[in-house]
């Protein structure tokens, strides 16, 4: 997990679980493996401990990762919650996306297009 900008406007906890929920979804941390400690992961973001139980209690409320008392925090081995868990974060990209090319006056047709010529010019 590399170091961290955090955005001030964000609160830090929220920052730290999307960060582990990307690593979840596109594969570097997989379903069933072991998460770092609490105390190695405030080692690793540079954050206070208690941050990082937040993390994991709220990563457990939404079912993404699971504690075994005394063998740790481990990733949901529920391949169905890792696809939700992608489509939600897509989602929320592309409603931030229209959002802010709405914000610029861009018409729907148009934002379409923008898209499609950029798609074809990154080779996708």
């Amino acid at each position: 997990m590399p170091e961290m900008e955090y955005n001030a406007s964000i609160p830090i906890y929220i920052q730290v679980m999307t960060s582990i929920k990307r690593d979840i979804v596109t594969g570097k941390i997989q379903p069933g493996e072991k998460l770092p400690s609490v105390r190695d992961l405030a080692i690793r973001y540079s954050i206070n401990p208690n941050t990082v139980s937040r993390v994991y209690r709220e990563l457990e409320l939404e079912d993404v990762c699971f504690t075994r008392r005394g063998m740790g925090t481990f990733v949901t081995e529920d391949a169905g919650r890792v696809t939700r868990m992608r489509e939600d974060m897509a989602q929320e990209l592309i409603r931030d996306f229209l959002a802010g090319m709405r914000q610029l006056g861009i018409p729907d047709d148009e934002i379409k297009r923008l898209v499609e010529e950029y798609g074809k010019q990154e080779g996708g």
